[in-house]
Formats: C-alpha cells, sequence, structure tokens
C-alpha cells in the first residue's frame, strides 16, 4: 500500500496508468474514491494519483485542526512519494484551495491548475450553508450529516433518479469521512482561508471551472477567483450542481480534454 509522510501523517495513495504525472485533490470528505468517475479516461493519456487526506479514508486519523498551508504540504509529499517533480493538479472545492495554496508554496512542481467549483475568501452564502451542516452534524449525528449530504452537492432530478446509490454512498462513508473533529476543524480552515494579495504572484496556468447551479458555492466566486489570478480562465456549464465531476462526468471530461490541449497539445482519450 503506497504511503506519503508529511511529519507524522501518513497519507495513503494511488496510482493509474502511466505518463505524465496528474493528481487529484478531493473536497471536504477528503477521500480519493471521490474520483472514480474521472479515472478510466485521464490514465488512458496520464499517470493520475489519487489520495486520503489526512484524517480521511486511509490515511491517519484523528490528526486534529491542520491549516491549508499544512494540507498543501501533504499534497506536496504525495508528488515526492509518488516521485513526481511536477504534475497537473486537479481539485474540487477544499482540494482546488489546496490546490491554490501548493502553487502559492510551490509553484514550481505544479505544471497546471484545475479549480472545481472552488472559492476564496469569505462569503456570506458558504458560510450559511456550512453552519447549517456543522450544527446537522453536532445535532443529529454523522449519518444524518451524511443523508443531508446529497442536497448541497446534486441537482434534485439527479438524487431523484440516483436514491439508492445515494443510500449506499452514506453507508460506506461512515468508515471514510473524518471524525467529527476533524471535519469541523476542516470547514473552519477553509472558510476562514484568505490568500489576499498573494494571488496576484500565482504562477500556475489555472481552469477555474463552476456550475450556475450549484447551490453549495455560487458560481460567482470562481468568477472572482479567475479574475484575481493573473493567468487563469473560467469554465462555467449550466446543469451538475456542486459534484458536477460525478453527476455529469463527460463534461468535466470534455472540459479538461480542452484545458490540456490547449495548455500543451496534450489530448486527453
Amino acid at each position: 500500500m503506497p504511503i506519503a509522510q508529511n511529519g507524522a501523517v501518513s497519507l495513503h495513495y494511488d496510482t493509474y496508468g502511466r505518463g505524465e504525472p496528474l493528481i487529484l485533490s478531493s473536497g471536504l470528505g477528503g477521500s480519493g474514491g471521490f474520483w472514480q468517475p474521472q479515472l478510466d479516461a485521464l490514465s488512458q493519456r496520464y499517470r493520475v494519483i489519487t489520495y486520503d487526506h489526512a484524517g480521511a479514508g486511509r490515511s491517519s486519523r484523528d490528526v486534529g485542526p491542520r491549516s491549508v498551508a499544512e494540507m498543501a504540504s501533504d499534497l506536496l509529499a504525495v508528488l515526492d512519494a509518488a516521485g513526481a517533480d511536477r504534475a497537473h493538479v486537479v481539485g474540487h472545492a477544499i482540494g482546488g484551495t489546496i490546490g491554490l495554496q501548493a502553487g502559492l508554496q510551490d509553484p514550481g512542481r505544479l505544471r497546471s491548475l484545475v479549480i472545481v467549483n472552488g472559492w476564496v475568501g469569505p462569503d456570506a452564502h458558504i458560510d450559511r450553508c456550512f453552519a447549517i451542516r456543522r450544527e446537522i452534524l453536532r445535532a443529529s449525528g454523522r449519518a444524518a450529516y451524511l443523508r443531508a449530504q446529497p442536497l448541497f452537492l446534486y441537482p434534485a432530478t439527479w438524487i431523484s433518479r440516483h436514491a439508492a446509490e445515494m443510500e449506499a454512498h452514506a453507508d460506506a462513508a461512515l468508515t471514510t469521512m473524518p471524525s467529527d473533529t476533524d471535519l469541523l476543524a476542516r470547514i473552519d480552515a477553509f472558510t476562514a482561508y484568505d490568500p489576499g494579495s498573494a494571488l496576484a504572484t500565482m504562477a500556475v496556468r489555472t481552469l477555474c471551472v463552476a456550475s450556475r447551479d450549484d447551490m453549495l458555492v455560487p458560481w460567482h466566486m470562481s468568477k472572482t477567483l479567475a479574475r484575481r489570478l493573473p493567468d487563469a480562465r473560467l469554465a462555467l456549464i449550466e446543469w451538475g450542481g456542486h459534484a458536477f465531476t460525478q453527476a455529469v462526468p463527460e463534461v468535466f471530461h470534455d472540459l479538461l480534454r480542452e484545458f490540456y490541449h490547449d495548455l500543451t497539445g496534450d489530448v486527453v482519450a
């Protein structure tokens, strides 16, 4: 089982395919399994790396509060362990924030960055959504939190068509999600994150992708992020919600294909 080490924290990672390294960083839940819908397509051209964040999945558990900078160091430690000097980085929401911070800390390690439904700096709507999620976790427990989670992540019609899948996912996630203490600390770290003027120094070609119907992170947050970065562009889709990489993976695949082709001439199969 491949393991990266960042100080006392052990990080489980997996690799798929061969080629230029591409690392995928998940959102709040932190499980590398989030990216299952992308693995077949991306691994035909790239050496794809997924990993469980500290506190989640098969990585070290009950790690306590960690800063976004420490989480970015985790990502870089995974690249080190996988023998990847440079890599394309794709991050979903919080995973995108980790990738952004990694690019600020060590821009030479990132070949490119894709931030999916991301944000930077405080936002009243995001704060309200996370306050509700905190209260569900504290008052009703982990099972209730996971049952409510799809309401924040997917369009209503998609949930209706995938009810059994959502139930199975909630059951499985009980064993991979961070502890309550770690999960609450992760929410606090990311809602407070604001790199400020450092964004203007970002030296990594970036694609910010957002869904107009994302009810957890409003799409205008990605628009603001793209405007503040010196070498970024914005791509919007119309439907799919916060987790559109799972709801409509083929749409996300097309966006990556176009971005990587424009960047390097590479074509994702």
